[in-house]
């Protein structure tokens, strides 16, 4: 598509046209004669990620050059990182409330709020990132959610996914169950919910404040993505054992928030920009992590990282747990009950294609690292 044939579509709708904001946006109009015009607008985005994590964080750099780009410049965003404009784990409610136009997060970070919005990231053994793209894109999902973000004053747009994470780095091995109990652990959402069921200790801290939390023993063990993320923060440096598979979060959306006023307020053509970009951003979230997590493990492992799997009795447990909880929230709540029975059965569905053809694939053609 071209970026001024996309444009021209807004035609006669926005002659001489200007776009009121908030105290975070700002626009203009052009000068001069009446002509088919479009008008300048400067948002703020409001990121939960650190900036050195340049894939997650970086997302929203990539919706910002796209989106310029989709404009002739003439819509941009500059992306502010977790604790600049508004605490990292504050974003859903400054865009709710109108503090910034538009912000990045993880929708399980706020589950106190309402437990449907798991649903928008991840649920422990539920999706992979190609079924959940399935469902929310094609499987009546994103109707589902935008219900469930309504009652936030939030347009919610795709912002990208990690693929399947890895379960974190612990001080000390685990080597059943029985030797999760009594662990402090940094791990957010509902999976934290379950750990807390399997005796764990959760705690929800901020990318950034993960290291010191384990070096100095306030945590003996977190969880972030994956091999390339968690590098760059230097768990592997206060940790040894580094386990798999992060079942809490098999493909784990992230999510552009945008005010509801706000985007009310954008020309039509905007809007549809807007929309591009973030699919471009989310594509690109996760075909980079699946180019940077294959060499960033082999350097763990090359430094002494110790790479150990969930015993099968943990696992059952945890999946055990993880159905109770859903089915006592479901049985509780009308909304939550929608979201999760629409995503179950596009589960259970699509897990009896992807066990055929794409499971046996996989075991032929996975073969695992020996030094794994």
């Amino acid at each position: 598509m071209k970026r001024r044939k996309f444009i021209s579509a807004a035609g006669a709708g926005l002659v001489g046209a200007s776009v009121a904001g908030c105290g975070n946006t700002t626009s203009e109009s052009d000068s001069g004669p009446a002509i088919q015009t479009s008008p300048r607008i400067q948002w703020r985005l409001a990121s939960s990620f650190s900036r050195s994590l340049d894939t997650i964080y970086g997302a929203a750099d990539v919706l910002s050059e796209k989106l310029s780009e989709l404009t002739d410049g003439r819509f941009t965003i500059r992306s502010y990182p977790g604790g600049e404009l508004v605490p990292a784990l504050e974003v859903l409610g400054s865009v709710q409330n109108g503090t910034v136009p538009i912000g990045h997060s993880a929708s399980y970070y706020y589950t106190g709020r309402n437990p449907a919005l798991a649903f928008d990231t991840c649920v422990p053994f539920g999706m992979n990132v190609r079924q959940y793209n399935a469902w929310v894109q094609h499987g009546g999902g994103m109707d589902i959610l935008r219900s469930v973000f309504s009652d936030f004053n939030i347009i919610n747009l795709p912002g990208g996914n990690t693929g399947v994470q890895m379960g974190g780095w612990f001080r000390r091995e685990v080597n059943s169950l029985q030797d999760l109990r009594g662990i402090k652990m940094r791990i957010p959402g509902l999976g934290g919910n379950v750990m807390d069921r399997l005796g764990v200790s959760v705690q929800v801290i901020a990318s950034g404040d993960i290291y010191p939390a384990l070096e100095r023993g306030v945590i003996d063990a977190s969880e972030w993505v994956g091999p390339y993320d968690d590098e760059k923060l230097g768990l592997n440096k206060v940790a040894r054992f580094y386990y798999y598979p992060g079942w809490w979060e098999p493909g784990p959306g992230l999510t552009f928030y945008v005010n509801r006023e706000q985007w009310d307020k954008l020309p039509t053509t905007y809007q549809r920009a807007l929309e591009v970009a973030s699919a471009f951003a989310s594509s690109d979230m996760q075909s980079k992590y699946d180019a940077k997590n294959p060499p960033a493990l082999k350097r763990l492992l090359d430094s002494g990282t110790e790479v150990r799997r969930f015993t099968n009795d943990l696992l059952s447990a945890a999946e055990e747990q993880s159905m109770d909880i859903m089915q006592e929230y479901a049985a509780n709540d009308q909304q939550y009950r929608t979201v999760f029975e629409s995503h179950e059965q596009f589960k259970q569905l699509s897990n009896s294609w992807f066990g055929t053809a794409e499971r046996a694939y996989a075991e032929f053609a996975f073969s695992t690292n020996e030094r794994v």
